[in-house]
């Protein structure tokens, strides 16, 4: 059970991590923060956090280490002079790694006596503490359940199992479900911009469709599964047709569709192959390397 007096220590100052620390000092957390850039921590320190001079410093303050910072590099760059210090401390990784820089990060810790959790952030800074942001966990059990009453008060939590990887794997696996759809409402909204609407029409347009389609992903998700795409909802010829109009229509208002065209590139390779009758979504096997 977390002891909601115990203090913690925040290592990185960039938006996410003010952030968190801000959010464990309105908790009555007594937090010490740390940034490799000085100058950063001076709102916090005004509402209650101490900043400390260096990374030694930042840790010997005691309670868990929570790192948020720039990328895998810069963690172990943070770390490594400092491991025998930590050794039997808990240290909470929630910068954004690949899955194996996680997995060789948690076996760096191992090596050290360290006890490793990594979590990865499904949530903007702004969304710490407030209802609807979520943070995956993954790795240390008992880390994870013994300071849980903390990790709750960023977030809804989750514990997605020992294997370290697994959280960022969920996360960044997730994220490259969102930026193709950002990037694909963009070019909508340029193209109606082009011919003299706003984006704000468009939204208000686009939102409702594009929201009720993201109710299809069990259906498609069974289909991925079972790996039949004989009985296409939407075949790939007929994918080629939509994806050209859409191209020329985006054309003759001076945008390019690269999201689209991206696409197209996916579906034309399945076409080739011989599989334009079979179902659009068997473009993810050309993804995994036409394994079937």
């Amino acid at each position: 059970m977390t002891d909601m007096r115990a203090p913690v220590t925040m290592l990185g100052l960039g938006a996410m991590g003010r952030a968190l620390a801000a959010a464990l000092v309105d908790a009555g957390r007594d937090v010490t923060v740390w940034n490799r850039t000085p100058g950063k921590a001076g709102a916090l320190v005004e509402r209650g956090a101490v900043e400390a001079a260096g990374v030694r410093d930042a840790v010997s303050a005691g309670g868990p280490v929570v790192v948020c910072l720039y990328d895998h590099a810069s963690v172990r760059e943070t770390l490594d002079p400092v491991a025998a210090e930590l050794r039997g401390r808990a240290v909470v990784n929630l910068t954004t790694t690949t899955p194996d820089e996680a997995r060789e990060l948690a076996k760096w810790a191992d090596g050290h006596g360290i006890d490793y959790l990594d979590g990865a952030i499904m949530a903007t800074p702004p969304m710490i503490g407030a209802p609807g942001a979520q943070i995956l966990y993954s790795g240390s059990r008992e880390v994870f359940d013994g300071h849980r009453a903390l990790f709750e008060v960023w977030a809804a939590c989750v514990y997605d199992g020992a294997d370290a990887g697994t959280a960022s794997l969920f996360d960044l696996a997730i994220l490259a479900g969102m930026y193709p759809l950002f990037a694909g409402f963009l070019q909508g909204a340029a193209t109606v911009r082009a011919a003299g609407g706003t984006a704000a029409e468009f939204a208000e347009r686009a939102a409702p469709f594009l929201a009720a389609m993201t109710g299809s992903f069990s259906h498609i998700a069974r289909t991925v599964d079972g790996g039949d795409y004989g009985d296409p909802v939407q075949s790939l010829d007929w994918t080629v047709a939509a994806l050209d109009a859409i191209g020329r229509a985006t054309r003759e208002q001076g945008v390019e569709p690269v999201p689209t065209d991206m696409v197209g590139a996916l579906v034309r390779a399945q076409t080739e192959a011989g599989r334009g009758a079979e179902d659009f979504y068997r473009i993810v096997e050309g993804m995994a390397g036409d394994r079937k």
